[in-house]
């Protein structure tokens, strides 16, 4: 391939590609460029007016055509994390097909179902490689390696039932019906537990990918800032590389400032595995691809911040347009049919929710009745979508006299500045406290949700003066309903600072979708459990 052109460096002085006992003793341009092999030989002509003199020939070394293997070059933990996976889900095949046979047929299995069942656990695993579940990127990082199972679960149940109708083959529906959800239930689990265990070798520092992070001060800073407060997604920054002019100068940077040679440089230097590019518009365009080249014959990952932080989801596409890749930046889902659908769902679950727990609703009301003085239902106007105001219902876990005493603890609380917390709030009685470490005191919110007030997941419902003591910012967590959980609840509770709390929010407001409620109402079942945060 030819040589990119560049002009000569003055005399004496070793150009890129250079050995280092090579240099030039004249100056000239670049005039041809002849690839040899895996060397280029780089002819430059003297600045003469005759145009004689000698013609220097300069060895460079050329990037290798085929890049090399990411598989070469990855740690052994990958591989390890890799077998497992695929073991896991040969597992959940069986488990799944197992429970299908006996189920359908008891133990009288005619030959074909056998034939069957022996191909069915090779084409799962298939499926999942199709749908990227053993890739590499996503190993404990994200949901995109869970979401790969149930495509690979959908994909095989339409293979299957296309197959089928293509071969007017006679194969159970019952068999089929039962056999993949199994298997991708069982897979999810095992998958799930297989994360889990990665993200205690990474709370140890092990199992963790080197990254170089490249670019000016403040967004490098920033990166690094936020790969280092998640060790669970595996990155460890062992190394920086910014402009030279960095702290030297105000003005702008020179193109030149942060050459491709430094950061590979740095790559080998650090034995790094990902590259990681903050914002920066000198290693834009050209240089940046040039620099993807490169790594490719390392072997070494190159991921780009764009500097957009709490956006992730099927918010950020990439389109081309007019001959560039554009990040693109969807608008945040608040209405239509997708929250149409949220709606429904809410109603739902909270009717079955209250039919199913109606002899503990009952239980509870009684022991609050009868543990203190007061009524049995805390009522507190809130505030909810677009500002509107409601009525939450909580269990009362306090005596009758605790608003007329709150003016007294404002002083002592441990909350984060706007919301009022105590840990030991004496206005709180001895059941109360009980209800509220389990948060059974929220299951009257169930009604809430019923009248369509609030939500099941969402932002926390605030009072009327924490909003008047809102940042502008701060407001944005009203364009969904409140929720009776939500990430604050799945990420500390009251041990939250009032901006991580805020950050929390905007951040579900942001990404919302069906797949990130499922979640949290998952994670919400442990935080009642242990009872962390919560008083």
């Amino acid at each position: 391939m030819p040589a990119e052109p560049r002009e000569a460096a003055p005399a004496g002085v070793p150009i890129a590609g250079m050995l280092p006992e090579q240099t030039l003793s004249s100056q000239g341009p670049v005039r041809t460029a002849v690839v040899q092999g895996s060397m280029a030989t780089v002819a430059v002509e003297p600045s003469g007016i005759d145009g004689s003199g000698p013609l220097w020939v300069v060895p460079h070394e050329v990037p290798a055509i085929v890049p090399r293997s990411s598989r070469s070059t990855e740690p052994r933990w990958i591989g390890v994390y890799r077998w497992a996976a695929l073991g896991g889900d040969l597992l959940a095949a069986v488990i799944g097909i197992s429970i299908a046979l006996l189920t359908r047929f008891g133990y009288e299995v005619g030959g074909a179902y056998l034939v069957i069942s022996s191909l069915l656990p090779l084409a799962w695993v298939t499926a999942v490689a199709l749908s990227k579940g053993y890739d590499a990127r996503y190993y404990g990082a994200g949901p995109e390696e869970l979401r790969s199972l149930l495509r690979a679960g959908v994909g095989l149940t339409a293979a299957i039932a296309i197959l089928s109708y293509a071969t007017k083959s006679e194969i159970a529906r019952g068999f089929v019906v039962l056999a993949i959800p199994v298997t991708v239930l069982a897979a999810l689990v095992l998958r799930y537990a297989l994360r889990k265990d990665l993200h205690r070798h990474r709370l140890r520092g092990r199992c963790m990918h080197r990254v170089l992070v490249v670019g000016r001060t403040d967004p490098a800073a920033t990166l690094c800032e936020h790969l280092e407060s998640r060790p669970s997604d595996g990155y460890r920054v062992v190394a920086t590389c910014r402009p030279r002019g960095t702290g030297r100068q105000t003005g702008p940077l020179r193109p030149d400032e942060l050459d491709e040679a430094d950061i590979l440089a740095a790559v080998d230097r650090h034995a790094v595995e990902v590259v990681a590019v903050a914002t920066d518009p000198e290693l834009a365009g050209q240089s940046l691809r040039r620099l993807s080249w490169a790594l490719e014959q390392r072997g070494v990952e190159l991921i780009v911040s764009p500097g957009i932080i709490e956006v992730a989801g099927p918010r950020i596409s990439i389109r081309p347009v007019a001959g560039l890749s554009l990040l693109h930046l969807e608008r945040p889902s608040v209405s239509g049919g997708p929250h149409l659908f949220k709606a429904v769902f809410d109603r739902v679950v909270a009717l079955a929710i209250i039919v199913g727990l109606a002899p503990l609703l009952i239980g509870l009301a009684l022991a609050v009745k009868v543990s203190s003085r007061g009524p049995v239902l805390f009522h507190q106007r809130r505030v909810g979508r677009a500002g509107a105001e409601f009525t939450m219902l909580k269990f009362r876990s306090m005596y009758a006299d605790a608003e007329q005493r709150l003016g007294d603890l404002y002083a002592l609380s441990d909350g984060n500045g706007v919301v009022f917390k105590m840990r030991d709030d004496p206005r709180m009685t001895p059941l109360g406290r009980w209800i509220r470490r389990f948060s059974l005191d929220e299951l009257p919110q169930l009604f809430n949700v019923l009248r369509g007030e609030m939500s099941l997941v969402g932002p926390r419902p605030p009072l009327a003066e924490e909003v008047a003591l809102y940042a502008a910012d701060d407001s944005r967590r009203m364009l969904v309903k409140p929720g009776m959980t939500g990430l604050w609840q799945v990420s500390g509770r009251s041990d939250l600072s009032w901006d991580e709390s805020v950050r929390l929010d905007l951040r579900y407001v942001d990404n919302w979708s069906m797949t990130l409620d499922l979640l949290i109402l998952w994670k919400t079942l442990r935080a009642v459990f242990y009872g962390s945060g919560a008083y």
